[in-house]
């Protein structure tokens, strides 16, 4: 008997790094030299008093238990004090904070929460592929709307509104951007509320890349009336290097969380309450612990520039987040051959921008996250790739 998949999954593929990862450990299997310069994962140490509490906290018998589903008091009001004081948003840690298991979780959440079958949903192009797939697995229809390089990665909101909007329920945003390194400023958050009251739409932002290469942190929250019309997710995965711990955040509105609430709590069984203190120690970290932690990823960036130089691609340089957006050059057809060839000629993976959807073509998406040795080792490499080879 052949089992068949739900609806929901259908037209679902597997997510495109899942099967990347195991094409490269093939080739490395084969004796191929692999570096992976595509996905986003932070190779530096959390903070040490994170790993302290951390290893203090699971001896102690009466931590192995089940969990709230709200989180531990002190995460919450961790997460509200940060808020406070990198933000300037003054959250009640009560209500309107909510841990998640990483954000990837909560885009779910959202979706789920929220969507009902017939629901549009505006999504970025190019832009993060789980909000398109988030949308479709809750059964609603994605309402693309396109990131340009002329616009500076801006949403047109005129260009959206020529859409027909009725039945849109959310949108999804993503300052600073990734993949393409878009900082924002508070110009755009407001553009963003006052789009999201005109249309009675949800304006769920993204938020894990705002100290990452970024001076001033900014949350779309800081906006008047956006806690009527936003919610944001945050994360400490790449701000405190803990993508593998799973540790993330919903905020905004009491009524918005609540709703997020019922479905989350018959989803899982709370967040191991270790993971939690050790995340309010990281989020204790003072100001020295992100001006460290971009001094490195400077230094990174500036190599990078220098591989995708070699490469002929062009990019803006005053790019945010753990990526690098270039443009491949003008005698390149596609993007993902591009990428094919690199891999094939140096054993140097880097992300086709088609992945993050078709207004991605043209691009690659080049990560910080492999330490400055390797970066000097790939930027040796790719000197001697011929694209005409």
């Amino acid at each position: 008997m052949e089992m068949q998949t739900a609806r929901r999954i259908e037209d679902v593929q597997e997510y495109y790094f899942s099967k990347k990862r195991i094409e490269l450990e093939s080739l490395s299997n084969q004796g191929v030299k692999i570096i992976n310069l595509g996905i986003g994962s932070p190779d530096l140490a959390p903070p040490t008093e994170m790993l302290e509490v951390l290893a203090k906290e699971s001896y102690k018998d009466g931590n192995h238990g089940y969990q709230g589903y709200r989180g531990a008091d002190e995460l919450r009001n961790a997460i509200s004090e940060w808020y406070t004081k990198y933000y300037s948003v003054k959250l009640d840690y009560n209500t309107e904070v909510l841990p998640l298991m990483g954000s990837k979780e909560g885009i779910m959440h959202l979706s789920m929460a929220f969507l009902n079958e017939g629901d549009k949903v505006l999504v970025p192009n190019p832009g993060y592929p789980v909000y398109r797939i988030a949308s479709q697995m809750a059964g609603a229809e994605v309402l693309d709307y396109l990131l340009k390089e002329e616009n500076g990665y801006f949403p047109d909101f005129e260009e959206i509104e020529k859409q027909n909007l009725k039945g849109v329920k959310l949108m999804w945003v993503n300052y600073p951007n990734m993949p393409t390194g878009t900082k924002p400023n508070i110009s755009l958050f407001e553009r963003l509320v006052e789009f999201g009251q005109k249309h009675g739409i949800l304006i769920c932002h993204d938020n894990p890349y705002s100290f990452i290469l970024n001076q001033k942190p900014l949350s779309i929250l800081q906006v008047d009336g956006a806690h009527d019309v936003v919610i944001e997710l945050n994360s400490l995965s790449k701000s405190h290097n803990m993508a593998g711990w799973r540790v993330g955040m919903m905020v905004g509105k009491t009524d918005l969380l609540s709703k997020v609430l019922r479905f989350k709590t018959n989803m899982d069984s709370g967040m191991p309450l270790p993971v939690q203190l050790a995340a309010v120690a990281a989020l204790g970290c003072g100001k020295d612990w992100y001006v460290n932690l971009n001094a490195e990823y400077k230094i990174r960036q500036e190599i990078v520039k220098q591989i995708a130089g070699e490469l002929d691609c062009t990019f803006n340089p005053e790019q945010s987040g753990l990526f690098l957006w270039a443009k491949i050059p003008s005698y390149i057809v596609e993007s993902e051959a591009f990428s094919g060839e690199i891999l094939k000629q140096t054993g140097v993976f880097i992300t086709p921008g088609t992945v993050f959807g078709s207004n991605g073509e043209d691009f690659i998406r080049i990560s910080l996250c492999s330490d400055i040795n390797t970066l000097n080792e790939v930027l040796f490499r790719v000197r001697l790739f011929n694209i005409f080879r």
